[in-house]
């Protein structure tokens, strides 16, 4: 019931990460999250980063490696903690660390939470 409910919390920015989908090479069902790889078009509208999560869809550039998988599965673990008010509140996180005197991404809470889950040993993408 709570997984039902997480994906229903994020649905609307799931539903937007389906629509990008098929602009990329390779779509797959990793532990019930769809991961789409290989993308050159965001890189022409400047985008910088690697990857992004939108709900229940990771979304890479190139082909994603364990790490990175990891990272974003915290993200949707924060997508389902958060669901509907994660993109403000992230924002938000962003505007405290700038406020603090820190970086809008390196210092954003829920990048550092992240990079945490992604960096711990022998943990599986999704748990």
């Amino acid at each position: 019931m709570a997984r039902a409910v997480q994906l229903v919390w994020a649905s609307p920015y799931s539903l937007l990460g389906l629509l990008l989908a098929p602009f990329f090479r390779s779509r797959r069902v990793v532990s019930g999250i769809l991961v789409c790889e290989g993308a050159s078009w965001p890189r022409k509208l400047g985008w910088r980063y690697r990857a992004i999560t939108l709900g229940h869809v990771v979304l890479c550039v190139d082909e994603i490696d364990e790490h990175t998988l990891r990272h974003e599965f915290a993200h949707v673990r924060q997508y389902g903690r958060w669901g509907l008010l994660f993109p403000p509140v992230y924002f938000g996180a962003s505007a405290v660390a700038i406020a603090r005197g820190g970086h809008y991404y390196r210092d954003n809470g829920f990048e550092r939470e992240a990079r945490a889950i992604a960096d711990l040993p022998d943990l599986p993408p999704a748990a």
